[in-house]
């Protein structure tokens, strides 16, 4: 499918402006994206597990959402949409209700990662016609930025500080993306807030309209939990791809395709320097931890390209 900018500026945004996020919070940016790839003729069921992003655009009797709006708990948003969707299957086929509607649930990584995994897991492997968008920004951070097992390691959070005892987050991250992968779902895609949005907004179009369950992972910076500067939050993504940290890539019916692949493949130190929850790494004596964080890198960035048939 290929994504025609100027069509899709054109669209009417579904999710308004005037709610709660922070300035330079890339989950709004998500939102906007991923629902600008519904035509407009569409409806959708819109589910969102407890978190920023729904705690700041649904503050009853306010909403910023356009389409059907559904809170979860923080660990069943996947759940929730999925019996969205069996119902409106079952009212279709009584012939009850007509048109097309496109059930997307989204979760932070705290929601998706970890409290909700069971539920997305099921979810997909029942093989329900919905999309699930995690906006992936490395920790709890609407409850106080404690860490979650999408934070990178050696990264600063309230529960994983930085300090005399530890030097932040001890594990690595966990690779949900490869996770979701493997249930063999139809359409699975990692992408990132870059450029004009291309990457994201093509791969939401293919995961809304592929039949069956379909994944995206989303870089989402956070400003607080990140520590970065407001106006950052576009070069922070471009730097996470750019390094190969967040690599762009699509996994169609079991064939993996990476979506970019750097000409220079920059250092990881250049992501890691732009954000406060790193910033004990660039101490005298700590540079072995940014040559671990790089060597991880590389290692999966490697792995990624020989399951692309690219190595």
């Amino acid at each position: 499918m290929a994504y025609n900018l100027k069509e899709a500026v054109k669209k009417p945004e579904r999710l308004t402006g005037g709610h709660r996020m922070c300035a330079g919070c890339g989950a709004p940016v998500v939102v906007r994206n991923v629902l600008n790839a519904l035509k407009p003729e569409d409806h959708a069921v819109i589910g969102s597990a407890t978190g920023c992003l729904e705690v700041s655009t649904f503050i009853y009797p306010y909403t910023a959402w356009k389409d059907s709006f559904i809170h979860s708990a923080f660990e069943n948003a996947a759940a929730t949409v999925s019996g969205a969707e069996a119902t409106y299957k079952a009212l279709k086929r009584k012939g009850k209700i007509s048109g097309d509607t496109k059930f997307i649930a989204f979760g932070g990584d705290g929601g998706t990662y970890d409290i909700g995994l069971q539920s997305l897991s099921g979810d997909m492997e029942r093989g329900h016609d919905m999309v699930y968008v995690c906006y992936d920004n490395g920790a709890y951070m609407n409850t106080g930025i404690q860490r979650s097992s999408a934070t990178p390691k050696y990264a600063d959070t309230t529960t994983s500080p930085a300090g005399k005892e530890i030097p932040g987050k001890m594990q690595p991250r966990k690779d949900l993306t490869e996770i979701m992968a493997n249930h063999n779902l139809p359409y699975v895609a990692q992408t990132a807030l870059i450029g004009n949005m291309k990457d994201l907004c093509e791969k939401s179009e293919k995961a809304i309209y592929t039949s069956g369950p379909a994944f995206l992972n989303v870089l989402a910076p956070c400003p607080r939990g990140w520590r970065y500067n407001t106006p950052d939050l576009m070069e922070v993504s471009k730097m996470a791809v750019e390094t190969c940290f967040w690599p762009l890539y699509e996994v169609v019916n079991g064939k993996h395709v990476i979506s970019y692949k750097p000409k220079n493949k920059l250092p990881v130190r250049d992501f890691l320097k732009m954000q406060g929850r790193f910033r004990h790494l660039f101490k005298a004596g700590n540079e072995h931890m940014i040559d671990e964080i790089q060597q991880e890198v590389d290692k999966r960035w490697e792995a990624m390209l020989k399951l692309a048939g690219e190595s």
